[in-house]
């Protein structure tokens, strides 16, 4: 049997990603716990509830499990409703919480990156109409000083905000987040202020940390037509391209903020990203369907003859994941993975998906393309947003009754890509021995 290695450069950050409303739990003042007690807002009617008990202590365990299983990082996020509970107060008690949390993390060896928006918003913020409202970004800019002057010590790198694009389509768009909305007209204005906050908060964040670095982590979908004798979905699978992935990160490189036929000068986002993070989970492949005006006459589906998530939610294509590197590339700035995965409650394609995606990272980082760490989605199961707890995306599953972790054989995986820097061609025989000849063809 052929025994061979692919090796990434030495100081590659190998860790996985979390997010606050989704592991910490016991949290009922921000946009999504209201959301969740709404009927038929979430699937089955789950709720966050305790979630991985993070609020309880429990991130202490899950520390120690990524550190002991070769991870030497960690993306999590801070919860914006926690520090400022109320417009007119700032809770210290929480702020010191985050302040232990980040000293566990450098204690196990675990570099930090902290993302300070995803997707949840106080309810006070919520009352003024979140990000549609203008004042918001200035509101986030007050924010994000406060938590970066208290917490420098400990981080940085800072995600100023994860997957604008899925918050604003989402949220104002499809209707499945909060607020609810099915509008595209509402996007535009939410869109341009998550620009304004996140540049606001960039220079705010280099004023207080000269050494910091600061980017966004965006959600890439590879778009591709259905029929690719027609023309019309070769235009949507653009169109689609040019507003949910291009969109925003192009206003952060030119200034300028193309959507849906406009086009608003921010001249003060100009070049306010010094790296590019990149979440990639799968491919869609688009279709003009006439009867489907709620959807803007848009239908995606997964390509055909591909394996899906246990759900159907995501399809494994791993040459999409290249994709989004090539683009990401273009900016001409550091890369981070911010977030790849799969929901795989069974952990049978997982194994797989995990290898496939890391090989594929591997040839862009063999071209020399700036890829400096890969997070995984996720390092426990957590509360996946509307689909609740039908989705387990963890490399450890967590029984909701009595909290307890379990090992998946995803951990085994992982743990030898992090302890090899790399690939190696006895792990894929172990582990995955039907892509074995894929990865290392005799």
């Amino acid at each position: 049997m052929l025994q061979a290695t692919y090796h990434f450069p030495k100081g590659f950050l190998w860790g996985s990603a979390t997010s606050s409303h989704q592991v910490e739990g016991s949290n009922a003042n921000n946009n999504w716990s209201a959301w969740e007690a709404e009927a038929g807002r979430i699937r089955l009617g789950h709720m966050a509830g305790l979630a991985s008990d993070w609020w309880g202590g429990r991130w202490k365990e899950d520390f120690d499990r990524a550190a002991e299983t070769g991870q030497n990082a960690h993306r999590l996020s801070i919860e914006w409703s926690r520090i400022q509970p109320r417009q007119d107060m700032w809770d210290e008690s929480a702020i010191d919480y985050y302040r232990q949390m980040l000293r566990g993390l450098h204690q196990r060896g675990l570099t930090p990156m902290v993302t300070l928006h995803h997707f949840t918003d106080p309810l006070w913020l919520t009352e003024m109409g979140a990000w549609e409202n203008d004042a918001t970004p200035a509101l986030f800019e007050k924010y994000v000083a406060k938590i970066v002057d208290a917490l420098k010590e400990f981080c940085r790198t800072w995600v100023t905000i994860n997957e604008p694009n899925v918050y604003t389509v989402m949220g104002y768009l499809f209707g499945a987040f909060p607020p609810g909305k099915n509008d595209l007209k509402s996007c535009i204005p939410v869109l341009k202020n998550m620009i304004r906050g996140h540049a606001a908060a960039y220079r705010t964040i280099h004023a207080l940390q000269s050494d910091a670095s600061v980017g966004i982590a965006l959600n890439y979908q590879s778009f591709k037509p259905s029929h690719s004798w027609l023309p019309w979905d070769h235009w949507l699978a653009r169109f689609a391209h040019n507003n949910f992935n291009a969109s925003f990160p192009n206003a952060l490189a030119t200034g300028k903020f193309r959507f849906a036929f406009q086009t608003i000068n921010l001249p003060e986002a100009r070049q306010t990203q010094d790296f590019f993070g990149l979440n990639y989970y799968t491919r869609q492949m688009a279709a003009v369907n006439l009867l489907r005006k709620k959807d803007l006459f848009i239908h995606l589906s997964h390509p055909k003859n591909t394996e899906l998530s246990d759900t159907g939610h995501i399809a494994n294509v791993p040459e999409g994941f290249y994709e989004a590197m090539k683009f990401s590339r273009g900016f001409g700035i550091p890369i981070y993975i911010t977030e790849n995965g799969i929901e795989d409650a069974d952990d049978d394609l997982r194994p797989r998906y995990l290898i496939q995606h890391v090989h594929q990272m591997w040839r862009a980082v063999n071209f020399n393309w700036p890829i400096k760490g890969y997070f995984h989605w996720s390092l426990v199961d957590n509360f996946e947003w509307e689909r609740g707890w039908t989705q387990r995306f963890g490399l450890w599953g967590l029984d909701l009754e009595t909290q307890a972790r379990q090992r998946r054989t995803s951990v085994d995986v992982y743990q030898a890509i992090c302890h090899e820097n790399g690939i190696e061609s006895d792990m894929v025989w172990k582990y995955a021995p039907t892509i074995f000849n894929e990865l290392f063809p005799s």
